[in-house]
């Protein structure tokens, strides 16, 4: 009797790279994939109003956008918060009750990419406590505001599960989902904006 297949752990990813879930390189990350991903995972599991699904991607930015308003950052800071979800591009868009029946097995391998993700792009490998604590704090709000205008939360729920949203107004903020090669291109030019003004940081420095 023939021995079974070892479970294949890895994903193709359309750039041609071959990613290990179990031991992600640095070298098979590529943010191409990673855009393209992201714009097609949608957040609340689809559970939101409009033609097109509010994406990991749009969240992305939202996250960014708030957190570069709510504090004096840089741009290594800027671009983690950009990158905090960016596991989701192999794994999906878990959403928080789903995450705490599952349990550690999933933050163990979310743990594993996130570190790969920040190594390919030369930022720290995970971000420090100050430094999650804020990158949360603009999630909990871009979170507040997604329940509220996309996922049918009333203001009264929004508040208890995600705080309230200090700082931000929703006139400051684009939430119309869009389509999914729309928020790609833009996940991808906002990268490449803040890829530059590391670039030009680090000229100085050196």
């Amino acid at each position: 009797m023939s021995a079974k297949a070892t479970p294949r752990a890895w994903q193709r990813m359309l750039s041609g790279r071959r990613l290990d879930l179990l031991d992600p390189s640095p070298l098979d990350v590529e943010i191409s994939d990673i855009a393209h991903g992201l714009a097609r995972v949608a957040r609340w599991n689809g559970q939101t109003h409009g033609d097109h699904a509010f994406s990991v991607a749009q969240h992305s930015l939202l996250v960014e956008q708030i957190f570069s308003r709510l504090f004096a950052v840089t741009h290594d800071e800027r671009q983690m918060a950009l990158l905090h979800d960016a596991p989701e591009y192999v794994i999906g868009d878990m959403i928080s009750p789903f995450k705490s029946v599952v349990g550690g097995g999933y933050k163990t391998v979310e743990h594993r990419l996130e570190a790969a993700i920040h190594l390919r792009f030369g930022l720290p490998a995970h971000p420090g406590a100050d430094l999650k604590d804020r990158i949360k704090k603009a999630d909990r709000i871009a979170a507040y505001f997604e329940a509220t205008v996309l996922a049918g939360f009333s203001e009264v729920e929004g508040r208890k599960f995600f705080g309230p949203p200090k700082g931000i107004t929703r006139d400051m903020l684009s939430l119309e989902p869009v389509p999914a090669l729309e928020a790609q291109s833009a996940f991808l030019t906002r990268f490449t904006e803040i890829e530059a003004l590391r670039a030009k940081a680090a000229d100085k420095t050196a």
